[in-house]
């Protein structure tokens, strides 16, 4: 049974309740594919282990082994590829202030990257309770600490 709602036409009303029917059958599709990806088997062996730079506990660059974004009893990889530098068809304006406004447009980091990466660093402790989480991206190791603490990204 549908809600209607004051100075709501009829044939409104009826084109969104076949919407919602679709959106009903979309979500459990979603939810069918979802099931589906949980069954696959395993991908098999990864041929070597990839070597990243990153920042040690003290901030200084180190070199990470793959093997080594792991911890002890957490098998699952979350690893969040940010585009820095961005699509070079992204217009949209770069960061107002700091070193990464001195960089040109196309060399400097992803907006929505950015904001994705804002809310997530207070999430990040949180979900590295139970994943083991990396963030990488393709610019030089120091623009991208450079950038991360001037943003205020803890994590």
């Amino acid at each position: 049974m549908s809600t209607t709602f004051p100075g709501e036409l009829a044939e409104y009303r009826a084109a969104r309740d076949r919407q919602l029917e679709q959106e009903i059958e979309l979500r459990r599709a979603m939810e069918a594919v979802a099931a589906a990806r949980r069954e696959l088997p395993p991908g098999g062996l990864i041929p070597e282990d990839y070597v990243f730079q990153g920042a040690g506990a003290d901030g200084t660059p180190t070199n990470v082994r793959l093997s080594e974004l792991f911890a002890p009893g957490k098998d699952s990889p979350v690893i969040y590829s940010m585009m820095f530098s961005r699509y070079s068809d992204d217009e949209r304006p770069g960061p107002e202030g700091g070193q990464a406004a001195l960089l040109p447009l196309t060399e400097g980091p992803c907006p929505p990257c950015t904001a994705f990466l804002d809310q997530l660093d207070g999430a990040a402790e949180h979900a590295s309770q139970r994943v083991n989480f990396a963030v990488v991206a393709k610019s030089p190791l120091q623009c991208i600490l450079t950038f991360a603490k001037e943003r205020g990204w803890r994590r």
